[in-house]
């Protein structure tokens, strides 16, 4: 089966709540490889608070699925612009829209994505989000081939100034910088300036 038919299974999988079955790991793994996955139920929460910006929560973390992928939702607070563009050297990422719309810069190419939409963003291709509405935007990422929920805990829950990373001092941006290299998140020259136009077209914060 083809990387991206693999990848759409496995997506479906977590929009409807179900866990990845050990017969999905044949798929990249052989036999005395695969190891079991317990089952594992995720209660329903109250949707996430965006508090006036942007916020995740973890639900599917890499070592439940033994590193095939996991899942975070995000909430983003209206006219909020993402993060520069950006493209990553490992990972692949499904995103399912369950809340507003989603502008995405993938390439060169810009597109919205409506609640109940799905957008597939492969590993090497330069792209970025934000929520260009004046209504809330809520969606799952999933993430294959890489623990990125650690590295979205790291930025959003760990690097606060609660915690002594004040925004925009120095011990804030080597962190962040040194989580970008572990993960392989590239910004090209152009991703800051780009972020900037970006924010002005669409009047964004």
């Amino acid at each position: 089966m083809e990387r991206r038919n693999f990848l759409a299974m496995s997506g479906l999988l977590t929009a409807f709540g179900a866990t990845v079955p050990s017969s999905l790991l044949a798929l990249s793994s052989s036999p005395e490889e695969v190891k079991k996955i317990d089952p594992v139920l995720l209660p329903s929460l109250a949707p996430l608070d965006d508090k006036g910006g942007m916020d995740i929560r973890v639900w599917v973390r890499s070592g439940m699925t033994n590193g095939v992928f996991s899942s975070v939702e995000t909430a983003v607070a209206p006219k909020l612009m993402g993060p520069p563009p950006h493209y990553h050297h490992e990972l692949d990422e499904l995103m399912y829209v369950i809340e507003g719309t989603a502008s995405i810069l993938i390439g060169d190419d810009m597109i919205e994505v409506k609640a109940g939409g799905w957008h597939l963003r492969p590993r090497e291709i330069k792209h970025t989000f934000w929520n260009a509405s004046d209504q809330k935007l809520r969606f799952f990422d999933m993430y294959f081939n890489q623990p990125f929920e650690e590295y979205l805990e790291e930025i959003f829950h760990k690097l606060t100034a609660e915690n002594g990373y004040e925004e925009g001092s120095e011990k804030k941006n080597n962190a962040i910088w040194a989580l970008n290299d572990k993960f392989g998140l590239v910004f090209p020259e152009d991703s800051f300036g780009q972020r900037t136009e970006i924010m002005k077209q669409f009047g964004l914060k």
